[in-house]
């Protein structure tokens, strides 16, 4: 059986304080994975509108645009749009699939990547 989608409506209403509902440690890591993906993303994004000249349009599309962003400009920013895309696609595995294979393994690396891309962009 898949993951019990519910569990992160317990999830989200703990964080907010409106209640004590207990949640598995799958849901608190999928999470993890997708939270680290977000800061990573909007720390960078704004870092290239401030530094770098990048005019993000406010849509889902400035996630392809900011990679390609970084891609073009060469050099360092490569690594932080491959990285950028790699916890992308861990997010969408975390935020729409059913069963996520080796998720601890995930984690981890996603809050590495996370760490190196907001070290990158500061």
């Amino acid at each position: 059986m898949g993951f019990n989608w519910n569990e992160f409506l317990d999830l989200a209403c703990y964080l907010a304080g409106q209640t004590s509902t207990v949640y598995s440690k799958e849901a608190a890591k999928r999470t993890s994975v997708s939270r680290s993906y977000y800061a990573a993303f909007c720390s960078a994004r704004n870092y290239a509108k401030i530094n770098q000249d990048f005019k993000p349009g406010q849509a889902a599309e400035d996630h392809r645009r900011l990679r390609q962003h970084f891609k073009d400009l060469g050099g360092i920013w490569i690594e932080v749009s491959e990285h950028l895309d790699d916890l992308r696609k861990w997010r969408n595995q975390c935020d729409y699939d059913d069963t996520v294979p080796d998720l601890d393994r995930l984690v981890l690396e996603a809050i590495q990547i996370a760490k190196e891309i907001l070290n990158c962009c500061r």
